[in-house]
């Protein structure tokens, strides 16, 4: 009984780290990756220290990790982001991982409604994990 017991445990917690340890991205794959959100998106500190240069057709990702959705001043968020963001939604590794891959598909599922559309048309086919740990490594731990 405590051989299986102990086997079960040990099993639990192998599967736990191999869910967690799942998602969790490099940091330094991510940050090669930039090259795909650059022309919409750069990453600019509260300092004003412009640390990726990149396009301004979408928000300002420094400090993504953990933010509210749709939280950025001063820019113009679509309906359907502004919508989920009234959920009190933040920006987690997972949520990043889905939406970056599939905007549109993301916002209707978390919205439950099937005719919302993103305003990102970029799709994240590989890296979305590395990014978010690119973005969260940025931001100083406090």
């Amino acid at each position: 009984m405590m051989k299986t017991l102990a086997l079960s445990t040990l099993a639990a917690f192998t599967l736990g780290l191999s869910a967690t340890s799942a998602l969790a991205g490099d940091p330094v794959a991510g940050e090669a990756e930039w090259r795909g959100c650059r022309s919409c998106h750069g990453i600019t500190d509260d300092e004003g220290t412009v640390i990726q240069r990149g396009g301004r057709t979408g928000p300002n990702l420094y400090g993504l990790p953990g933010r509210a959705v749709a939280s950025v001043d001063g820019f113009n968020y679509s309906e359907p982001l502004q919508a989920f963001a009234a959920t009190g939604a933040t920006w987690t590794e997972e949520n990043f991982v889905e939406y970056v891959q599939d905007p549109t598909a993301f916002l209707r599922a978390h919205l439950g409604d099937n005719s919302v559309r993103s305003a990102m048309n970029y799709r994240m086919r590989s890296g979305a994990a590395d990014m978010y740990a690119y973005l969260e490594s940025l931001v100083p731990a406090e």
